[in-house]
C-alpha cells in the first residue's frame, strides 16, 4: 500500500515538474527560441539564434555548454542574458533536457 502511495506520488511531481519546465520555456525562452527550439520567430529570425532541433546542433552541444549558455547568457548572442539569478539549478537541468526533447530523428 505505501509502494503504491508512493508510485502515485512519484508520477504527479514528475507530472508537475514536466508541467512546471514548459512553463518556463513559455515564459523565459519561448518569444526567441520559438515553441519547437527552432527561433522561427521575429525575434529568433531577427538575431539568427541556431535552430536547436539540428541534430548537428544537438550533437555539438554538450549538455554543460546548454547549461552554461542559460546560466551565464550565450557567447554567441549577448541578448540572451543570464538566468543563474532566475532559475533554481534543477530548473536549468529540467531545460537542457526540454532542450534535447527537440533533437530531429
Amino acid at each position: 500500500m505505501h509502494l503504491a502511495l508512493l508510485l502515485s506520488l512519484s508520477v504527479a511531481t514528475a507530472a508537475h515538474a514536466d508541467e512546471t519546465t514548459t512553463e518556463v520555456w513559455t515564459a523565459k525562452c519561448k518569444s526567441c527560441h520559438g515553441p519547437d527550439g527552432k527561433a522561427q520567430t521575429q525575434m529568433g529570425k531577427k538575431e539568427a539564434i541556431v535552430d536547436m532541433s539540428q541534430p548537428a546542433w544537438q550533437q555539438a552541444q554538450t549538455d554543460a555548454d546548454i547549461r552554461e549558455a542559460i546560466a551565464e547568457g550565450s557567447p554567441r548572442n549577448k541578448k540572451m542574458k543570464a538566468y543563474k539569478d532566475k532559475l533554481t539549478p534543477a530548473q536549468i537541468d529540467a531545460l537542457v533536457a526540454y532542450i534535447r526533447t527537440f533533437k530531429k530523428g
